[in-house]
């Protein structure tokens, strides 16, 4: 049976901001009576991650995800709900825990840039009081399994971009935490390095077990580390499930591609959505139930030389998905 590792009670987390008032009048009255906007950066939000998991944490910019990491986290209080990292409760920031867990925020630096990255390396051994032969040990491994040996005594500012994220991963893992806490590792990344890093997540996931909960807005992150997606807007969670399950809830169609070996004719109409439309080619969307038919009518229409049926990628679902969200959180707004 699966153990409990990370466990989300009905957290919420409310902003309180000061509305200050126009002209000279306002001030004066916003001295002795201010008024104050509320807003729910995450509104009751429950989950459980079990042990050795990667999930995907998914959502709009400004959806929660950031807010419900620095709670779970400790680095902030929930207005209420609780919530258990590893049997801790996380808003107390007990110092067992503190050694158990890794923050990483892709936008957000953790070492020091006037420094050789092994310096800054030692520096973090001297705050978590790591053994000489486990820091040895682990940042040879980390620095292999990373390719950044050449790099160690670079200085930090001096490192592209995806070798200071290397350090920081490293950095991170530098006193093995149980929980991985990853907020936009990839951002900013060229595609060489971009894959580097999911090749490294991949394969330390797989050796060591460790639960970790991701947020991305590359989604080939999510579809190559995450079997499971928690989506999230507007500070509610609103699917919990696998990749394929967003599928096959959030779409009702499927993408037909066919290649011709002759032109169409120009009268021809195509079933479904048009997507692409090129002399030897057609890229269509059309209804699952309606994918029969379709290919049918592609098959009369032509000579077909290749003809295939795709699930709509996995990218424009989510899209589409927040996209509706939006729509229906705007028309509860204004209702």
């Amino acid at each position: 049976m699966s153990t409990a590792v990370i466990e989300s009670r009905h957290l919420t987390k409310v902003f309180r901001t000061y509305r200050k008032e126009e002209g000279l009048a306002g001030a004066v009255r916003g001295l002795f009576h201010r008024q104050y906007t509320e807003s729910r950066a995450a509104d009751a939000v429950s989950f459980t991650v079990n042990e050795g998991e990667f999930v995907g944490f998914l959502g709009p910019n400004g959806a929660g995800k950031t807010t419900v990491l620095k709670m779970l986290s400790g680095l902030l209080q929930p207005t209420s709900g609780s919530s258990s990292v590893l049997g801790f409760n996380p808003a107390k920031r007990p110092a067992a825990l503190k050694r158990q867990f890794a923050l990483l925020m892709g936008q957000k630096n953790a070492l020091w840039w006037d420094l050789p990255a092994r310096e800054s390396l030692e520096l973090n051994r001297a705050i978590y009081g790591i053994d000489r032969k486990q820091f040895d040990a682990t940042v040879g491994e980390l620095t292999e399994l990373l390719d950044v040996g050449d790099k160690m005594s670079v200085m930090v500012r001096e490192l592209s971009l995806g070798e200071r994220m290397k350090m920081e991963l490293i950095a991170a893992l530098l006193h093995r935490p149980k929980v991985l806490f990853l907020d936009e590792p990839t951002i900013g990344l060229d595609v060489i390095s971009q894959k580097k890093v999911r090749e490294f997540l991949r394969e330390y996931n797989a050796r060591y077990k460790v639960v970790t909960l991701l947020t991305s807005h590359y989604m080939q992150d999510i579809e190559e580390l995450c079997e499971r997606v928690i989506l999230i807007d507007h500070g509610k969670l609103f699917f919990d499930g696998s990749l394929e399950e967003v599928v096959s809830r959030f779409t009702s169609t499927k993408i037909i591609e066919a290649d011709f070996s002759a032109p169409l004719p120009a009268d021809f109409l195509p079933p479904g959505k048009v997507l692409e439309r090129h002399p030897l080619q057609l890229k269509i969307e059309v209804a699952r139930v309606e994918v029969p038919r379709a290919c049918t009518a592609l098959l009369a229409g032509g000579l077909v030389s290749d003809l295939s049926v795709k699930e709509v990628p996995i990218e424009e679902v989510i899209r589409r998905v927040f996209g509706k969200q939006q729509d229906a959180h705007k028309l509860e707004f204004n209702s």
